[in-house]
C-alpha cells in the first residue's frame, strides 16, 4: 500500500505542495506566490486561473522532487485560504470574475444594512458566525448582482460556487466533482452548523441559488479522483479542510481545552470546545473544527486579518527591510519597550472589534524613532492581537490554556515567539513540524485511506521542537498592553 500523502496548501499570498510521509515528516515541497490585486479601497483579488496553476505545479514539483511516482501517492489533501469566493463556468471551469479575497471589505455597507435590519441573532444562531464582509455569502451575493448575467446563469443551472478547496477539487478531477467539507462550508454564512446543512432561510436572506453550492462532506471522505493527466497517475482526494481547521488537526488539538495559534497571513487562534457549540459574548466565532465519521467536533476562534501581512507591508510596501527574516535582528536590537504602536488595520480590524472600516495607523513617533522601532512594532501588534482573542476566550469563561501551540511562516521569529508567551502570560510552543496547516490535511486523506487507525495515533507523531517560557513582569506587561488597547481604540471607526 502507498505510504506518501500530497498536501495541497493554498493560501493567500502562494500556493504550496508538500509530500508528507506517513509518519507525518515533510519528503518534499515546493511553493511559489502570486499576484495580489487591489482594484479599490478595501478591495482584494485573486486570479481565480493564477490560483489553479500555480498549484498544479507546486504539486508536479513537489512530486517530481520527492523522487516518487504519482502512483506511490496514497491520497491528497487539499487545505486552502477560507471564505475566499469563486463563481466558475459549470462546463468550462473557467471563473466569471476574480476570486473575492476573504479579506475583502466591499460589502461592508450591504453588512451594515442586514445588522440594521435585525438579522445578525438568527445568522449567529445558525452559522456561530457574524453577519461581516469576512464571509462568502455577501462575496457571492456581489458577484451574482455585479457581474452582467451572472444570476440568470445561476438560475438556469450553468454556474458554480465554492470556496478555493472546492474550485480546486472541481479542476483537478476535471469537472467530476462539487463537493466541500463541513469546515469550510461553515465559513459561508450559508450553513447550519447545528443541522450540518445548507440553511433555506440563510439562502432566501441572501439570494442565493440552492443549485450554486457544492455537496458537503465530512472532512476525510472519498472527494473524488484526480485526472490522470495531471500528475501522471489517478489519484484520491481523501481529506479537506479549510487552513486554520487543518492547523488544528495539525497541531493534534483533539481534546477540548486545547488553542492552537496560526501566524500566516492573518493570525488565527482556535480552541476546541468538544462536541457542543459554545456562544462567545465576546464576538469570538463558533465553528466546525472538524467533523469525522459524521461526527462535529466544535471550536471557537478568533480572526485577526493581518499578521504575516504586516511583515510583508513593511517589506514590500514601505520596503524598511529586504527580507523578513531581517525583522528579528532589528527587534533584538530595539527590546519590547520601543514606544511605538502600528495598528495594522489595513483591511479592518476582525476579532473582538469586527470593525471593517477601521484603518492602520502607526502612534508614537518621536524623532527618535527610526526603522528598527516600526519593524519591531509591527511585529509586537501580532502579539498584541493575539492576546486580543485570548482576552475574550477568557472573558468567555475558558480556562487558560496551559500551552498555546503555535505554527505558519512567523513562529520561526525567535523573538516574536518569547514576546507572545511574555504578552500573553501563557508558555508557547513550537512543534518540530510547523507545517501544521498541510500536515493537518494530509493526517485526514491517511485517515481516510487506512494510513491512521484513529485520532490517537495521529497525536503520537506531535512533537514539541521548542517551549518559550513567560518571563516578563506582570506589571510591564499590563503597562505594554494598555497602550496597544490605546492604540486601536484610536483606529476605530465608532460604526
Amino acid at each position: 500500500m502507498p505510504q506518501y500523502l500530497l498536501a495541497i496548501d493554498q493560501g493567500t499570498t502562494s500556493s504550496r505542495a508538500i509530500v508528507f510521509s506517513a509518519q507525518g515528516l515533510p519528503v518534499a515541497r515546493a511553493q511559489q506566490e502570486f499576484k495580489q490585486y487591489f482594484p479599490k479601497d478595501g478591495w482584494v483579488e485573486h486570479d481565480g486561473e493564477e490560483i489553479w496553476l500555480t498549484t498544479l505545479k507546486v504539486c508536479r514539483e513537489a512530486v517530481q522532487q520527492s523522487g516518487l511516482n504519482a502512483a506511490e501517492i496514497a491520497a491528497i489533501g487539499i487545505t486552502n485560504q477560507r471564505e475566499t469566493t469563486l463563481v466558475w463556468d459549470a462546463q468550462t471551469g473557467t471563473p466569471i470574475h476574480p476570486a473575492i479575497v476573504w479579506q475583502d471589505r466591499r460589502t461592508a455597507d450591504y453588512c451594515a444594512e442586514l445588522k440594521a435590519a435585525g438579522h445578525e441573532a438568527t445568522v449567529a444562531a445558525k452559522t456561530g458566525l457574524l453577519i461581516d464582509p469576512y464571509f462568502s455569502a455577501t462575496k457571492l451575493r456581489w458577484i451574482l448582482h455585479n457581474v452582467p448575467g451572472a444570476r440568470e446563469r445561476a438560475e438556469r443551472g450553468e454556474l458554480r460556487f465554492g470556496t478555493v478547496d472546492s474550485f480546486l477539487l472541481w479542476r483537478l478531477t476535471g469537472g467530476q466533482a462539487h463537493r466541500t467539507d463541513a469546515t469550510n462550508a461553515s465559513r459561508t454564512l450559508l450553513f447550519n452548523i447545528h443541522s450540518q446543512q445548507w440553511d433555506d432561510e440563510l439562502l432566501a436572506l441572501f439570494d442565493i441559488p440552492r443549485g450554486l453550492l457544492p455537496e458537503v462532506l465530512d472532512c476525510a471522505a472519498d472527494f473524488g479522483r484526480t485526472d490522470a493527466s495531471l500528475l501522471g497517475a489517478s489519484i484520491p482526494v481523501l481529506g479537506m479542510a479549510g487552513d486554520q481547521q487543518a492547523a488544528l488537526i495539525g497541531q493534534a488539538c483533539f481534546e477540548a481545552g486545547m488553542v492552537k495559534s496560526t501566524y500566516g497571513t492573518g493570525c488565527f487562534m482556535i480552541q476546541n470546545t468538544g462536541s457542543q457549540p459554545v456562544t462567545s459574548k465576546n464576538r469570538l466565532l463558533t465553528t466546525v473544527g472538524y467533523r469525522l465519521g459524521g461526527q462535529v467536533t466544535y471550536a471557537v476562534e478568533g480572526s485577526i486579518f493581518v499578521a504575516g501581512a504586516a511583515v510583508q507591508w513593511l517589506r514590500d510596501g514601505i520596503k524598511l527591510i529586504s527580507h523578513a527574516r531581517d525583522s528579528e535582528a532589528l527587534a533584538e536590537q530595539t527590546g519590547d519597550a520601543c514606544g511605538v504602536y502600528l495598528v495594522p488595520a489595513f483591511t479592518g480590524l476582525g476579532a473582538p472589534y469586527w470593525d471593517p472600516k477601521a484603518r492602520g495607523a502607526i502612534f508614537g513617533l518621536t524623532r527618535d524613532t527610526g526603522i528598527k522601532e516600526i519593524v519591531t512594532a509591527g511585529l509586537q501588534s501580532v502579539c498584541y492581537q493575539t492576546c486580543d482573542l485570548l482576552e475574550a476566550m477568557r472573558q468567555d469563561g475558558a480556562a487558560a490554556p496551559s500551552a498555546l501551540r503555535v505554527d505558519g511562516g512567523m513562529v520561526e521569529n525567535n523573538w516574536v515567539m518569547q514576546f507572545l508567551a511574555d504578552i500573553l502570560g501563557v508558555p508557547v510552543e513550537r512543534p518540530e513540524v510547523t507545517e501544521t496547516t498541510a500536515l493537518g490535511v494530509a493526517y485526514l486523506a491517511g485517515l481516510q485511506a487506512g494510513l491512521y487507525a484513529d485520532l490517537n495515533q495521529i497525536a503520537s507523531h506531535w512533537h514539541r521542537q521548542q517551549r518559550f517560557t513567560p518571563r516578563m513582569a506582570a506589571a510591564h506587561r499590563d503597562t505594554l498592553y494598555a497602550g496597544w488597547l490605546d492604540a486601536v481604540q484610536r483606529v476605530r471607526s465608532g460604526a
